[in-house]
């Protein structure tokens, strides 16, 4: 292997200052004396302490990393605002024998937080009911009608995941008709909380518990420690066990990772504990998810939560019953999720079709436009009846396309109202500015956090919304456009592209924001032997001038300069990318997924 150094100032890395995605790059920065002292305190390759200081882990801080524990890293429940209150109402409610309902977000983690709470009542000798609004029908979280629905089917308490912390007017109007509500949310809130019994948000202004990069999972899982201890100060475990929550990480790390939430800290250990927890695949729903999707029982990885688990479980939400994902993560019975396992892989084959369509259609009317080209911070497209429930897997996909934030909007050609969902770049907050045009009347609705936002407009009125979009992140975008780089951990050849220093890597795990996948650059290879595949994927061997190679693949490339010239079988060329095991039919290999190509020749 052959390691760079550390580059002083902004030194391009193999002096690519412009790849075929525009992009320079740049080898991460580290500091050699804490690179020495991680090397020699945890034994680790240089390489990988570099990688490891790179992503600002210190000597002090690395055993937490590589090895996190719940005991060293668990906060005080009571650190969150609202917490004991929460706690407590939802002990009294239990106590008394009242009716608890949960009103969960339609994704992943509102039904991973609402299955969380489930188990727990469950464990307590009592059932709980839950509610999952439609996204055609009723759109994002609670409303007045909702909430009486919940009053008709007798709740007395209501607690809200993933969900609720901006829903100001809605619960006002629950309490006004007698319902008690306890908010459990992670978005960012207006300096106004709803006016409940408790608002539990780590990002609620003032919140002192500093676990802003939790998911909704995991901040219900504190407040499951946190109903464990007020029961345990009341008594209630006399006469039953304890509900043990190490039970139950797997749905806090199915959660934090489907939420791309930042794996720093706390939150970190959720989602690595949370893995080695799912390993076991002992939640029946989320074994018979892995078993329709044709996959074996194994060690689970990021991959598993992120590409095989998470699609399945928001189809429900997307095109189908909104409830599938909550029923399947709490059923404890193995024919029941057998039955919704297999509804949810079918629903999932037709959302990528939908996916695929609509991803066409504004990927032509971008490009007709122009606006993929322009000086505008942002991309704003709308189309004709593109389905609500994948037009923010489709802003995704063309803010990778196009490298800035994109927000896709869905117009209902019956009423005109446009219900959209954004995908913003590192270093651009499109939550805030979706909140800002809410707040300034130019949305129906509108929220989100900094890389992910929801919104609904009026009939007539996205035009003006981009226009204010755009003007709210002129500068910001104009910052990230400056730093948008691809960061590179290290540079190896083909024939140091093993399986061995894949695992070496493994030990970083679980990969996510605030902790991301490492990146490894080939210098002067050819693309040989190119296959384009369905979907625009492109298969190669990345060959060394001394013959040594290594299988590759670039994802949804084949229209892009970068497939282009893997197609053409180009020599020369600088290629970044990751690792992945390639463990098909027994073998225990290595491919390089591509990230980025750079052409000498064309810089």
């Amino acid at each position: 292997m052959a390691d760079g150094g550390a580059l002083a100032g902004p030194v391009a890395f193999l002096g690519v200052e412009r790849s075929l995605t525009d992009r320079v790059w740049r080898q991460r920065a580290a500091d050699p004396a804490v690179v020495r002292a991680l090397s020699q305190g945890q034994g680790l390759s240089e390489p990988l302490a570099r990688a490891l200081a790179a992503r600002g882990v210190d000597a002090d801080g690395a055993e937490n990393f590589l090895r996190p524990t719940l005991r060293a890293l668990f906060p005080d429940p009571s650190s969150f605002t609202d917490m004991d209150t929460a706690a407590e109402a939802i002990v009294d409610a239990v106590q008394a024998g009242r009716r608890v309902h949960v009103f969960a977000d339609y994704d992943v983690d509102g039904a991973s937080s609402a299955a969380l709470l489930i188990r727990w009542f469950r464990a307590m000798g009592a059932e709980l009911p839950f509610y999952v609004p439609d996204r055609l029908t009723e759109g994002y979280g609670p409303s007045p009608r909702a909430f009486e629905t919940l009053k008709g089917q007798g709740a007395e308490l209501v607690i809200t995941v993933d969900c609720g912390a901006a829903a100001v007017e809605a619960v006002a109007h629950a309490c006004s008709i007698g319902l008690e509500v306890v908010v459990i949310d992670h978005h960012l809130m207006r300096d106004r909380p709803p006016a409940c019994r408790a608002v539990v948000n780590p990002n609620r202004p003032g919140d002192r518990s500093g676990q802003g990069d939790l998911a909704a999972a995991g901040v219900v899982f504190v407040l499951l420690a946190a109903l464990n201890r007020e029961a345990r100060r009341r008594g209630m475990f006399a006469d039953r066990p304890e509900p043990d929550l190490r039970a139950w990480l797997d749905l806090a790390a199915l959660g934090a990772i489907c939420d791309v939430t930042r794996l720093t800290g706390f939150n970190r250990a959720l989602a690595k504990l949370g893995l080695q927890a799912m390993s076991s695949w002992s939640n029946p729903g989320l074994r018979a998810l892995l078993s329709v999707a044709g996959m074996e029982p194994g060690p689970a990885k990021s991959s598993h939560a992120g590409w095989v688990l998470g699609p399945r479980i928001n189809a429900g939400g997307r095109i189908g019953r909104a409830d599938l994902g909550a029923r399947l993560l709490s059923t404890d019975d193995p024919a029941e999720a057998h039955d919704l396992a297999e509804e949810l892989d079918a629903l999932n084959t037709a959302r990528r079709e939908v996916e695929r369509e609509v991803t066409e259609a504004a990927v032509r009317r971008v490009e007709a436009a122009g606006a993929h080209a322009d000086d505008s911070a942002v991309i704003v497209v709308e189309g004709e009846d593109w389905h609500p429930g994948v037009v923010g897997i489709v802003a995704g996909r063309l803010r990778e396309r196009w490298r800035k934030p994109v927000v896709v909007i869905g117009v209902d050609p019956a009423t005109g109202v446009g219900k959209g969902s954004g995908r913003s770049q590192p270093g651009v907050n499109l939550g805030r500015a979706v909140q800002g045009a809410f707040d300034e009347g130019l949305l129906l609705s509108g929220g989100g956090h900094a890389m992910a936002a929801g919104l609904a407009v009026a009939p007539g009125g996205v035009a003006a919304v981009r226009e204010r979009l755009n003007a709210l992140l002129a500068g910001e975008c104009a910052d990230a456009a400056a730093l948008d780089a691809l960061e590179i951990d290290a540079l190896i050849e083909p024939r140091a592209a093993t399986r061995d220093l894949f695992d070496q890597f493994e030990q970083l795990t679980p990969f996510g924001p605030g902790n991301p996948e490492p990146v490894f650059a080939l210098s002067g290879v050819q693309a040989r032997e190119p296959v384009a595949m369905n979907g625009g994927h492109v298969r190669c061997r990345l060959v060394a001038p001394d013959g040594a190679s290594i299988r590759a693949i670039a994802w949804r490339v084949a229209d892009l300069p970068s497939g282009r010239a893997l197609l053409n079988g180009q020599g020369g060329l600088d290629v970044a990318g990751r690792l992945k095991a390639d463990d098909w039919n027994g073998r225990r290999g290595v491919q390089f997924e591509i990230d980025d190509i750079h052409d000498p020749r064309r810089s």
